[in-house]
């Protein structure tokens, strides 16, 4: 392991020094490589990222300080079209052996080639040219760095810039700032003509963001100037603009200190080809009118029906398709308010999530009615979308069970079904696999096949019983979903039969939060192959046949088949049952006896029916701008309980319950439990290409009732491409186990993961990561001491994985690589858990679309 660690060492510093001796290899004479830029501010060397974006020139990116992207660049062959005819002008004896084994014409092509010549215009393209040391873009940025101290009130600023030659063809550009003394705000006086927008100013002057006192800063100066634009223009001030806004700054004898005349001026408007100007009047909308089927394309739209409803009045060239209320209710434009632009954004968001329209047209006109010329009509234009609309997709998939798998999923979608915008949407899986996990005495490849139909009613509305207005406004945006499914498989697991129905509530109380509330969500899970458990839980089978194979035991030879095997099922069970029956015919260690109760109470579990009728509320809550936002955090959250309700009925009518004691509901031993998540992830953005992201997950779920343990579809597992990259989906846990089973699942888990990411050249992204997390059973009916968490000491079974991946970003999407490496793993003894499991050996790779978190 030394001797390995010694010659990696030395290889990476002899690359290094190549790369090192290779990065000028391109420089002119009589030019310098930039390797370098130090700012000064007073005296001091300062590294902020504001700073030194203000720089029109850095050094070539480097990757742990090798210049990957300068070095690509370098290998590639400035001219490879006269390097390759070089070699025949030295040598024409073999240009005249290769034209007669290929054509004069193919060997003149052969210089085109990509060996030739396409591989280095590639390096050239992945690879960084050297940034030569620029005079002019050394004054330019000089410029920008005024420009910056200045805007932050630094008026007296003085600078210059000095270039150093260092060693062979580098250098470095020096730039110096002495700041002065900053200016700061004194008095802010208004002048403002109009008088509606002066009562307007009054109000919000306490909410500035220019004060007396504080330095000055330009930023603040626009910042100011947007939310008064915005504040007037929510109050009416249908005609104002920022340009309306204007500051005049007066710092002349002032000893640092800088009087505001805030100016805002009249209404600018023409009038017969004159310009004129008049005090900002606070309009208000006299009339809303809804075009409900308008088409840009028609020059003419003449109206044929119309209705007045709730003070809108909605026109259609054909005959109205909705119902009045189920388009007035997406409507914040109301007759008699003020203008706002919030009320026109909001009503063009609402008209969007409806699904029916395309994107809304909004305009105001003066109504010529009004003598005072204080007031708009609205006019609102809706494109609807086509009444009907397709969709299909076809995927190829690989998993545990099935080698190859593919699926069709068609689906429909039909607006406006009950007149009332709703969406309706049907959807269908169909998909053939190829298992080796079952009998084919047909030779048959596509043996495993499922079936499924979903459908999913979208109102954009609280659809409830009672009034909701006042509990969730129309201004968050409410909607009901009413979904159902059923689906059925053939040879894939145990061949499951899943029925499942919901009704939710989505609503959005603030922006960039979204909350959903589950009124009710079933789910319906019957096994139609259970005794296909061993086939597919070979894990559990291998540990049952191990066991039974013992000679100690003296198995009866007929539970095996002709290669001593025990026989699924008929042996399998014969043999538990010759363990565990209350009078056992084959006595077993205590060690071997708890396993094989521990591999039959795992089989119930897996091949019992399951029925689930839960309640949810999630909540999230971002503050994420836009895709290019680096510096951001998501948190969620969500609480589940299931069965209560159901017991409670069941309580109250004096429900029989069965053998097991527990209440049946169609025949079922209904699932009861109470399950709880939180979920954080928070992104540092040191630069646009370098990212630092952690994510932090805690889920729990509680059986109790008429439970002891919960649900595999609610369950929790650990490992994948999205979690503990070091080990595979389901291979981590519970505790320290060691994922003995087939798929390991718990109720608990605990999870962290770090990830610094980084440019390596043009859109390859690089990523180092640590991952830390594992599941545990805790206060359900398992019993083995290695799954369960009691304690806090029980933390010391975190299993943590680090690696590297990397990322190409196609602009759509972004695919990933992760090779991940068991740091420490707790299945291990505890004095053999750390960096046993290290190597290439026992890696994981994994493939991913868009970023883990």
């Amino acid at each position: 392991m030394k001797s390995n660690t010694a010659k990696v060492s030395a290889f990476i510093l002899i690359a290094i020094a190549i790369a090192a001796c290779n990065s000028v290899k391109r420089v002119p004479d009589g030019k310098l490589l930039l390797t370098e830029n130090k700012i000064f501010e007073n005296n001091k060397v300062i590294k902020t990222e504001i700073t030194s974006n203000q720089l029109s020139q850095n050094p070539n990116a480097k990757l742990f300080g090798f210049p990957l992207a300068l070095t690509l660049y370098n290998w590639a062959k400035p001219n490879p079209d006269s390097t390759y005819l070089l070699k025949f002008k030295n040598n024409p004896k073999k240009l005249e052996r290769m034209t007669k084994w290929l054509s004069a014409k193919q060997v003149e092509q052969l210089g085109n080639s990509f060996f030739y010549k396409g591989i280095h215009n590639v390096l050239k393209k992945i690879g960084d040219a050297p940034e030569i040391i620029d005079k002019t873009r050394a004054d330019k940025s000089l410029l920008r760095l005024k420009y910056y101290y200045f805007n932050q009130g630094f008026f007296d600023i003085k600078a210059n810039y000095t270039i150093d030659s260092l060693k062979y063809k580098k250098g470095r550009v020096n730039y110096f700032i002495t700041t002065g003394k900053p200016y700061v705000l004194d008095s802010i006086t208004p002048f403002i003509t109009s008088p509606a927008i002066d009562s307007l100013y009054r109000l919000t002057a306490e909410s500035s963001i220019i004060k007396s006192g504080s330095q000055y800063k330009t930023e603040d100066f626009e910042n100011e100037k947007n939310r008064l634009t915005s504040y007037f223009r929510n109050n009416g001030a249908y005609h104002f603009q920022p340009n309306n806004i204007t500051f005049n700054v007066d710092t002349i004898n002032k000893n640092h200190k800088a009087n505001i005349n805030l100016k805002i001026s009249d209404f600018s408007f023409q009038e017969n080809d004159s310009s004129k100007t008049a005090p900002f009047k606070l309009m208000k909308i006299s009339e809303v009118k809804i075009y409900t089927d308008y088409k840009a394309a028609e020059a003419n739209y003449s109206i044929t029906d119309s209705t007045n409803y709730n003070n809108f009045t909605l026109l259609s060239k054909q005959k109205l398709k909705y119902r009045p209320k189920a388009i007035t209710n997406a409507i914040f434009i109301y007759k008699g308010s003020l203008f706002s632009d919030n009320n026109t954004s909001l009503t063009s968001r609402y008209i969007s999530n409806l699904k029916i329209f395309n994107y809304p047209s909004i305009i105001y006109e003066n109504d010529k009615r009004d003598s005072t010329s204080q007031s708009l009509i609205a006019k609102i234009y809706l494109t609807p979308k086509k009444k009907y609309s397709f969709g299909q997709s076809i995927d190829i998939t690989h998993s545990n069970i099935q080698n190859l798998g593919i699926g069709f999923s068609p689906s429909i979608s039909i607006r406006n079904v009950f007149n009332g915008a709703e969406t309706l949407e049907f959807s269908g899986r169909a998909n053939v696999g190829s298992s080796q996990d079952f009998a084919n005495p047909n030779d048959v490849f596509f043996n495993a096949s499922e079936l499924g139909l979903d459908l999913k009613l979208n109102f954009p509305r609280i659809v409830f019983p009672f009034k909701t207005e006042r509990i969730i406004p129309k201004n968050m945006f409410p909607s009901t979903l009413i979904s159902t499914g059923y689906s059925i498989q053939k040879n894939i697991g145990l061949d499951k039969e899943n029925l499942i129905g919901a009704i939710a509530y989505n609503w959005t109380p603030k922006k960039n939060n979204t909350a959903r509330f589950d009124l009710f969500n079933v789910q319906f899970v019957r096994n139609l192959n259970p005794t296909n458990y061993f086939n597919v839980y070979t894990s559990s089978y291998d540990a049952l046949n191990e066991i039974a194979k013992k000679p100690e035991y003296n198995v009866n030879p007929s539970y095996f088949d002709q290669e001593q095997n025990l026989i699924v099922e008929n042996g399998t069970n014969s043999f538990i049952q010759d363990v565990l029956s209350a009078t056992p015919s084959i006595n077993t260690t205590p060690t071997d006896f708890s396993a094989i109760k521990s591999i039959e109470e795992r089989r119930i579990r897996l091949i019992e029916n399951d029925f689930i009728l839960a309640t949810s509320f999630s909540f999230s809550k971002t503050t994420k701008k836009d895709n290019s936002d680096n510096n951001f955090y998501l948190f969620k959250t969500k609480i589940e309980s299931a069965g209560s309700l159901l017991s409670l009925f069941a309580n109250a009518s004096n429900m029989d319950k069965s053998s097991n004691g527990r209440f049946e509901l169609f025949d079922l031993e209904y699932s009861e439990y109470i399950k709880t998540e939180f979920d954080y992830i928070k992104h540092w953005g040191f630069s646009k290409e370098t990212v630092f992201a952690l994510r932090s997950f805690f889920g729990i779920a509680i059986p109790f009732g008429n439970s002891n343990n919960i649900p595999f579809s609610r369950s929790y597992y650990s490992g994948g491409s999205n979690d503990n990259r070091a080990w595979n989906p389901f291979r981590l846990g519970p505790g320290s186990t060691g994922g003995v089973n087939d798929f390991n699942e718990a109720n608990m888990k605990l999870a962290v993961s770090a990830e610094f990411r980084f440019q390596l050249v043009g859109n390859l992204k690089g990523a180092l990561f640590v991952d830390a997390g594992n599941i545990w059973n805790v206060l359900d009916n398992t019993e083995d001491r290695k799954a369960q968490f009691t304690g806090l000491k029980d933390l010391e079974n975190i299993a943590i994985g680090s690696g590297f991946g990397m990322r190409y970003d196609f602009g759509l999407f972004v695919f990933r690589l992760d090779l991940g490496f068991k740091t420490y793993n707790p299945a291990n003894e505890i004095n053999r858990r750390w960096l046993k499991d290290f190597g290439i050996g026992r890696s994981v790779l994994n493939f991913g679309i868009n970023y883990p978190f």
